[in-house]
């Protein structure tokens, strides 16, 4: 249930890439589910909310929660396998096989109902996730995760060519009209915190035909749109022998209508997107969901971050479970730190390694962007919080700084320290 409450502590969160808002023993409102604003001292706080009760985190850190800009609900049931394999081989080896399963509702639904506990029992508080092509399972899905309390974008999976026959969809025509009708029962549902999330695998998975009927669709109904965009050299290969007169794969995606023209959207993994592709995203206000890990385990590549951020270009990070093994976004931060340091020191000298400032500023207020006025505590933004207990990140240093408490909670903190959580003001037991 929303309330409006007042949290007493320690509290960080962005003002923006390279500086953080600081209040030690600081007071933040929350009206109603909005952020009522942040206030150094109790007699700060406005009248109109003064009257409201307090909750004491002392000591403890409270920051934004995490939007994971980019994961696979399907996949998790076998993270941490095949991590020996490259892209292509992985889909057709092991995650196709697995989505397979999920034309089976029993499966499906106790595979997503482990999926939304962890999702639960972690720092984030917003998502955006991939079903599998399979509309009832996408439903237990969505129901699996309005449960939660968390706030989520769920896409059923288009998929129409070059992937086995047991996760392929007949047609064009048939995976188009699965998409409607997913979307109508999405709309029977009323759901108050799960939205419907439009999902084409990649162009290598989806026809002409399809992706021109996917851009009619999010014209029609106002979606937001995900997939993949040059995650894998060979990929992006395929994509250029498929679409011969694309100038880039993103090209591809813009031609068909699904690159920003009908909708907010998100490419995931961008790790060797072109010069004219960059541009591409950039003109189309695209973001990039930055997935280190998945990156990492697949061999795909090391993604120019620096790059990104340095051009305007928005973007957030993503576990990528289960090409990317953890579902902490602790972990997703640290891992796009260290990548860019590798990036800085074999790639290219000039791309300055991500900072721990900007790293955390991708997890919150900028991947949170994607869903309006989230992932800070500016006010008039929706209340997404977390409460961070570090007692048990012993140090016998006394004198710590906010950032530096911070930057220890990011690289050596577990979700069992987390010691509150709440979406929309709403608390979320874990």
């Amino acid at each position: 249930m929303t309330e409006s409450f007042i949290i007493h502590g320690d509290i960080v969160y962005s003002k923006d890439l390279t500086e953080l808002a600081c209040y030690e023993n600081g007071w933040l409102v929350c009206d109603s589910g909005i952020s009522g604003g942040v206030y150094k001292t109790r007699e700060e706080i406005p009248v109109r909310y003064q009257a409201y009760p307090v909750v004491d985190h002392t000591d403890c850190l409270i920051i934004p929660g995490f939007t994971d800009l980019h994961l696979h609900a399907p996949q998790f049931a076998f993270r941490g396998l095949g991590m020996d394999k490259e892209l292509i081989d992985w889909l057709d080896e092991v995650a196709f096989p697995e989505e397979a399963k999920y034309s089976d509702s029993r499966y499906a639904g106790t595979a997503y109902r482990m999926f939304a506990e962890a999702m639960k029992n972690s720092g984030t508080v917003r998502a955006l996730i991939f079903g599998t092509r399979h509309t009832d399972a996408t439903m237990l899905l969505m129901d699996a995760m309005e449960k939660t309390g968390l706030v989520s974008m769920v896409g059923k999976v288009n998929m129409d060519r070059n992937c086995p026959d047991t996760v392929r969809e007949e047609s064009s025509e048939v995976s188009l009209s699965e998409t409607e009708r997913w979307l109508q029962l999405t709309k029977e549902r009323n759901y108050s915190n799960t939205y419907p999330i439009l999902s084409p695998r990649f162009i290598p998975a989806c026809s002409d035909d399809l992706m021109k009927g996917l851009a009619n669709i999010q014209g029609k109904y106002h979606l937001p749109l995900q997939s993949h965009l040059s995650e894998n050299q060979g990929e992006v290969k395929m994509v250029k022998k498929l679409c011969p007169w694309s100038t880039s794969y993103g090209q591809a995606y813009d031609r068909f209508g699904c690159f920003g023209a009908n909708g907010p959207t998100v490419m995931a993994h961008c790790v060797w997107s072109s010069d004219e592709e960059m541009l591409m995203i950039k003109k189309n206000k695209v973001y990039v969901a930055h997935c280190p890990a998945a990156n990492m385990n697949l061999s795909s590549g090391m993604a120019p971050t620096r790059k990104y951020i340095s051009m305007g270009i928005k973007v957030g990070i993503g576990t990528d479970v289960g090409a990317g093994h953890c579902k902490s976004m602790f972990d997703a931060m640290v891992q796009t730190i260290e990548v860019s340091k590798l990036y800085w020191k074999y790639v290219d000298i000039h791309a300055k390694p991500v900072t721990m400032e900007e790293a955390f500023c991708l997890a919150t207020r900028i991947g949170g962007s994607f869903f309006g006025k989230c992932g800070a505590f500016d006010e008039g933004y929706e209340f997404d919080a977390l409460v961070l207990d570090e007692r048990e990140i012993r140090t016998p240093i006394a004198d710590l700084s906010l950032k530096e408490r911070l930057e220890r909670f990011i690289y050596l903190g577990e979700y069992r320290d987390i010691k509150a959580k709440y979406v929309r003001g709403s608390s979320i037991l874990i």
